[in-house]
């Protein structure tokens, strides 16, 4: 049995997080990490890797296709040609990223990857599905102008592992590297939300870019890391939407076809901000976050759902192509499912206990139809409905993993 050791990436992640973590507190750093954000971070990435599985065979398969059949140049694989296909891959990098920032359908997938107001590696893992393929379809280039697709994934996992850690606050300026490379420094630049550092930084290893196009910018003044109008909410769901849903409000507000391109095409700088907060408002998205420490309990309740979402992740990457389409699907939206209920424990919405039950609900009906015995499904219904009458199972729930405690 061959096993896909790309799974092995996974735990590697989060023992790098632990140690930037541990050497932040040796450091008297500790403060870059915030818990309901590493949280927040590592749910928007679990999700990108359990839906890329789904979809990262079809990303090799259309660079095949676009080198087989339109390739300009019957590029040779000498070892030079690496150091050039490392520059293209950055310059197209360099043109999506930029574009994801100009763009505002580009920018609702893009605008996830810059909502943590903390700059740590947990922070690299904030990266969409959506987004993957709209960065794949910009690499098409590659294989269009005739790198060999083999190539191609051996540079953007290169590359991939490279901006994941520039993600970081503890290396400090590196001097004379900051002329040739994007490092820490320079990339938690990109990620500010200082007037003088916006839009600045697009490159993802090389600055040549940003130079030769005038978006270059090193660190002056401490950065303020995330959004110029942060986004008040931990909620999976809306982290991921709300964007989409603003495009879609100032589209419904536009009057004439040219307003309605720019609700779509425009600049994000030019959308009107009066849109967020009456959505935020529609949608129960208003709550101001919580200054409290979350009860021992509480911790102890939700990080043991992150260790099982993570453990699930690794095995379903290490064995995917051995397991049936049910199983996979089944597995997806357990992890999905468990991730909205990470967010809702994190955001204290009360309709948690709900999804709960939903969520256990969805566990019997896997286990009673791989035994053929989904017509049993109504008595976990009826037995927990008969404990909701008789020990007022909500009320323990909420009193023993939902409560938050002031801080002092």
């Amino acid at each position: 049995m061959t096993v896909n050791y790309l799974a092995f990436a996974i735990p590697a992640f989060f023992i790098f997080v632990y140690i930037e973590f541990k050497i932040a507190k040796q450091q008297k750093k500790a403060e870059i990490f915030k818990y309901e954000s590493t949280v927040a971070n590592f749910s928007v990435g679990i999700a990108e890797r359990l839906l890329n599985l789904f979809i990262a065979a079809s990303f090799y398969q259309l660079y095949q296709w676009v080198y087989t059949n339109y390739a300009i140049f019957n590029i040779s694989t000498k070892w030079y040609v690496w150091i050039l296909l490392l520059l293209a891959t950055d310059f197209v990098w360099y043109w999506y990223h930029r574009l994801g920032h100009e763009i505002n359908f580009l920018w609702a997938a893009h605008i996830v990857h810059h909502q943590s107001e903390e700059f740590n590696l947990s922070a690299a893992a904030r990266i969409t599905t959506i987004q993957a393929i709209f960065r794949n379809v910009f690499w098409c280039a590659l294989p269009l102008i005739g790198f060999h697709p083999n190539m191609i994934i051996t540079i953007l996992l290169a590359h991939g592992a490279y901006s994941f850690f520039t993600h970081t606050q503890l290396g400090g300026k590196l001097g004379w590297l900051e002329n040739i490379f994007i490092t820490p420094s320079l990339h938690g630049v990109h990620h500010a939300s200082d007037e003088k550092y916006l839009d600045k930084n697009y490159g993802d290893v090389f600055v040549f870019w940003d130079k030769l196009f005038g978006t270059f910018q090193k660190e002056e003044e401490a950065p303020k890391y995330g959004l110029t109008h942060p986004i008040k909410s931990y909620s999976f769901i809306w982290q991921h939407f709300h964007y989409y849903l603003e495009i879609a409000e100032a589209y419904r507000r536009a009057d004439g076809f040219k307003a309605k391109w720019n609700a779509v095409f425009g600049s994000p700088a030019l959308m009107d901000q009066n849109i967020r907060p009456i959505l935020e408002e529609r949608f129960y998205q208003n709550k101001t976050q919580h200054e409290a420490k979350p009860k021992p309990k509480f911790k102890i309740y939700l990080n043991s759902q992150l260790i099982l979402v993570v453990t699930m992740l690794t095995g379903t990457t290490m064995f995917y192509e051995y397991l049936t389409l049910v199983h996979k699907v089944a597995i997806s939206i357990f992890i999905l499912v468990t991730l909205i209920n990470i967010g809702a424990l994190l955001e204290q919405r009360k309709w948690i206990y709900y999804l709960e039950c939903f969520r256990l609900i969805l566990v019997f009906g896997y286990i009673f139809y791989t035994f053929n015995l989904l017509g049993f499904l109504i008595f976990p219904v009826v037995i927990l409905i008969a404990l909701e009458r008789t020990c007022s199972l909500r009320k323990l729930y909420m009193r023993h993993v939902f409560e938050y405690v002031k801080a002092h």
